[in-house]
């Protein structure tokens, strides 16, 4: 096998779809590298192995039918080229993972520089060189649309012709990998035009569009159909996907994957696509900034529990300042301000809480918080 100057290729199995999405990401940033597929069982996984050349298995252990323990005990025997790296929630199978001769064994969460750890451990026993050309494959997309809309590549940011244009591109980005039919586009992106307009507009649009993409080389990713058309971005780095994603991968918030939570939190930077005001997108912008603000109680709660109070009023007062009427994050920030024995702050936020809702609502605050109130005013 020539293995000199080529591309080391790599598979991911796991049940879990989102570890699919989160390991393609971090596997695409590594030099050298070719995610040749994922795959939800072994059973398939195996099926590609033996039609395909593959180098390394990124692992789950924990599987339906049959467990990755299983499948790399089968391949040692059947494949022993290929180098199984073990991926898991378990820390306790790590002895019996080496006993089968595993690469290496991670522990979930993962994180970017543990992948590209166990890639040069693989890299040193199959002597690849990282020296394959980086026209051999498309620019990597980055599209940040938390807190505004940028789309950029190696060659800087995709500067739009037109303001529909880029909602344009956006639209077609929450629905990427499906064809939307252009009765559709009109009514959703150019709806407020007459129909005749809307769908000469439409046409000067897309061409905007790949206008604007063909200097970043990705032009090709805007398809096309008798019917319509769709957005091929199948390995792009979108902020919004990476967002949920790794929510997906939090179960509990402890002393071990806290900062690994509190960066999570840090890719909301704000609402999807910002101030733009796509009228289409405003049930994703809502559901979105809700997962934001529950990730926000939930790490506020647990560092309080730990004592970090500064970092938690920190998360809260920002959270505070994005919905002044959310009852639930005053309780928690008073909560922070009493345990820090911050009774003028505390103060301070009960009485302007109180004044928002009269002057927005016209109510007063609940019992529960009027309670907690007088309650934390005597214990201090």
């Amino acid at each position: 096998m020539e293995r000199g100057g080529r591309w080391m290729r790599v598979i991911v199995i796991d049940d879990e779809k989102a570890m699919h999405l989160i390991m393609g990401k971090m596997l695409r940033k590594l030099p050298g590298i070719e995610l040749a597929g994922c795959f939800a069982d072994t059973a398939s996984a195996s099926r590609y192995i033996q039609e395909h050349e593959v180098h390394v298995a990124f692992v789950d252990i924990s599987m339906p039918q049959e467990s990755g323990m299983q499948f790399a005990e089968r391949m040692a025997a059947q494949r022993p080229e290929l180098h199984v790296i073990f991926v898991t929630s378990h820390k306790g199978y790590a002895l019996d993972a080496f006993e089968l001769s595993a690469l290496d064994y991670i522990v979930k969460p993962v994180s970017l520089e543990r992948v590209e750890k166990s890639i040069k451990r693989a890299k040193a026993i199959y002597h690849f060189h990282e020296t394959a050309s980086a026209a051999s494959t498309p620019p990597p997309v980055h599209i940040f649309a938390l807190g505004g809309f940028e789309v950029r590549t190696a060659a800087g940011s995709v500067k739009w012709k037109s303001r529909k244009s880029a909602e344009l591109f956006a639209y077609l980005l929450m629905l990427r990998g499906r064809m939307v039919s252009r009765a559709r586009l009109v009514a959703e992106v150019f709806g407020e035009m007459p129909s005749k307009n809307a769908e000469t507009y439409l046409n000067t649009s897309i061409y905007q569009l790949r206008k604007a993409l063909e200097p970043h080389g990705i032009k090709s990713v805007i398809q096309s159909n008798a019917d319509g058309y769709g957005l091929d971005l199948h390995d792009a780095i979108i902020d919004y996907v990476e967002f949920e994603a790794r929510l997906k991968q939090i179960d509990t918030m402890d002393n071990v994957n806290m900062e690994w939570c509190l960066e999570t939190e840090k890719l909301y930077v704000g609402d999807l696509f910002g101030d733009k005001g796509y009228i289409w997108a405003l049930n994703d912008a809502s559901r979105l900034s809700a997962l934001h603000a529950a990730l926000v109680k939930k790490l506020a709660s647990a560092l309080i529990e730990q004592r970090k109070e500064d970092l938690a009023i920190g998360l809260l007062a920002k959270q505070h300042a994005r919905n002044e009427l959310d009852e639930e994050t005053v309780i928690l920030l008073m909560g922070a301000y009493a345990a820090k024995k911050e009774l003028s702050s505390c103060e301070r936020l009960y009485r302007s809480y109180e004044k928002v809702l009269r002057q927005e609502l016209n109510i007063d605050p609940s019992q529960e918080l009027k309670a907690l109130y007088a309650e934390l005013l005597l214990s201090n």
